[in-house]
């Protein structure tokens, strides 16, 4: 039975009938010393017996390594949408061997500094610098010199890892171009230029509907909220528009178009269908279910925990898939 008390290396190693260096090497797993298969044997199943558990920071005294991995973010922990990834993370710094370490500092740039630093402070073995929304990004000057993979935001010389957004807008068209759109299609929502998200999903829809020979036939400018949406899709619609079909740059200006269309008497997806992004709760809420392609948070979060743990740090964007979620705003 493992005692409660932390044992020594000094006790597995006499309970094996070893010395404590060969304990030691056993236990660490190095090669450079020959110690028979008999007596490491004998040390793996007295650790076993006696509940032996290393005291990492020993460990990390002598080999500057303390298995651990430090996450900076804005506001991602305390958001239930992209707290994914959060989890995502520790997913894979658990199937590495490390712990990971959350900071959250608001965006505050003295806040991400002394976190940071406080990482760097406490010997983490890499850093993972990540945002909410994906938009470039610097590394504060604390962690220079440090292992690092961006997580949803970008910066030069720097291994990053994002949400294929370019490709989420060719899904959100080719959604619509298999289900027999071809005029009549509208983007819902204001694609600002200094936005990520909407630069690359308006590009990728245009090129998905470029290459089928057809294009927009306009956009519907509003905020990405409800409230504004409904109001822009109303005007549109008061003034004789009929679309056929609306892309919603996200699930929020969804909702709205969802109000306006049912108030002027239009049916979802008879009468026009409904394609949109982020895949929040919205999309599983509304009626009939929308279609949205999802933001992959979990799988950024794992992803660049992965690459960390590996070493794979060369600079580059890793894109990641963003899954269609097919609901019933499409017609058949």
């Amino acid at each position: 039975m493992p005692s409660a008390r932390r044992v020594t290396l000094a006790e597995v190693a006499a309970r094996a009938g070893v010395s404590r260096a060969a304990a030691s090497f056993v236990l660490t797993g190095r090669q450079d010393m020959r110690i028979s298969e008999t007596s490491q044997q004998r040390v793996l199943a007295a650790a076993a017996a006696l509940g032996y558990r290393p005291n990492l920071t020993a460990r990390s005294l002598r080999t500057s390594v303390t298995r651990t991995f430090g996450l900076i973010s804005d506001t991602i922990a305390v958001s239930p949408f992209a707290g994914q990834i959060v989890q995502g993370a520790v997913a894979a710094a658990r199937e590495s061997g490390h712990l990971l370490f959350v900071a959250e500092t608001g965006g505050d740039p003295a806040a991400e500094e002394a976190a940071v630093r406080e990482m760097v402070d406490r010997q983490a073995d890499g850093l993972l610098y990540a945002a909410m929304f994906t938009r470039p990004a610097a590394v504060p000057s604390s962690g220079a010199g440090q292992p690092t993979v961006l997580v949803n935001c970008l910066a030069d010389g720097a291994a990053c890892v994002i949400p294929d957004e370019l490709e989420a807008g060719r899904a959100a068209a080719r959604i619509l171009l298999l289900a027999g759109h071809r005029g009549g299609i509208y983007l819902a929502g204001t694609p600002e230029p200094t936005v990520f998200a909407a630069r690359e999903r308006e590009e990728g829809i245009e090129a998905e509907l470029a290459a089928a020979g057809t294009t927009l036939a306009g956009t519907l400018h509003c905020d990405w909220w409800p409230g504004h949406s409904f109001e822009a899709v109303r005007a549109f619609l008061d003034g004789g528009g009929r679309p056929s079909a609306l892309i919603c740059l996200n699930d929020r200006i969804a909702l709205g178009a969802y109000q306006a269309l049912a108030e002027a008497g239009l049916r979802i997806p008879a009468d026009v269908s409904v394609v949109s992004f982020d895949d929040s709760d919205l999309a599983s809420w509304l009626r009939p279910g929308l279609t949205s392609i999802a933001l992959p948070h979990y799988d950024l979060g794992y992803r660049a925990t992965t690459l960390l743990a590996a070493g794979q740090l060369d600079a580059g964007v890793h894109r990641i898939a963003m899954p269609v979620r097919a609901r019933e705003s499409v017609r058949g």
